[in-house]
């Protein structure tokens, strides 16, 4: 029987890693969506400027229904769930947070196609589902199909997620921040 169980392991030199696991796909959008939604998020947060909020109905319709600090607070919300989407994970520090930002983003996603249905903006409401159940796929996936194990904090661990917050900043903040305070809308 034992030699049976071993004459069908493959010997280590056949197994291949491939990205193109639930892992790896889970990773590929954390990462995705993380950057998607704090970068989104920044954009909403900059609206606590009176001089931007004012000028914003006119890149994004939407904007003149909704209240300055109700955006900013959806602005604040979108941020922390993408850094939520990524850190806890990277870290292994209270890595079941992750699951529970994926879940409040798709929460906030399904809040908003609510919001462009009742406003007639159906256009608009195709992309907010596909965020959003993407969004709940992730919380699916990291909550019971392949949770990330809590581990102690490492080092690495620490450098992997200072790397990402800058990258996060460089690529996302900052030419959000740019844009939004040197272009008129």
């Amino acid at each position: 029987m034992n030699a049976q169980a071993t004459a069908h392991q493959p010997d280590a030199g056949t197994i291949r890693r491939s990205w193109f696991t639930l892992n790896g796909v889970l990773w590929a959008l954390q990462i995705v969506w993380g950057f998607f939604f704090a970068g989104s998020g920044f954009g909403k947060v900059l609206l606590y400027d009176g001089a931007l909020y004012a000028a914003a109905p006119r890149a994004v319709a939407w904007y003149a229904a909704v209240p300055q600090p109700l955006i900013v607070g959806i602005g604040v919300v979108e941020v922390l769930g993408g850094i939520g989407l990524l850190l806890p994970a990277i870290t292994r520090v209270a890595p079941r947070l992750t699951p529970l930002a994926a879940a409040g983003l798709a929460l906030t996603m399904l809040l908003a196609a609510g919001f462009h249905v009742v406003r007639g903006e159906y256009a608009l409401v195709p992309a907010t589902v596909v965020l959003g159940a993407v969004a709940a796929f992730l919380a699916a996936g990291r909550a019971d199909l392949r949770p990330v194990e809590a581990a102690p904090l490492t080092t690495r661990r620490v450098l992997t997620s200072v790397a990402v917050l800058v990258l996060m900043v460089l690529t996302v903040f900052v030419p959000t921040w740019y844009t939004m305070t040197h272009t008129q809308f």
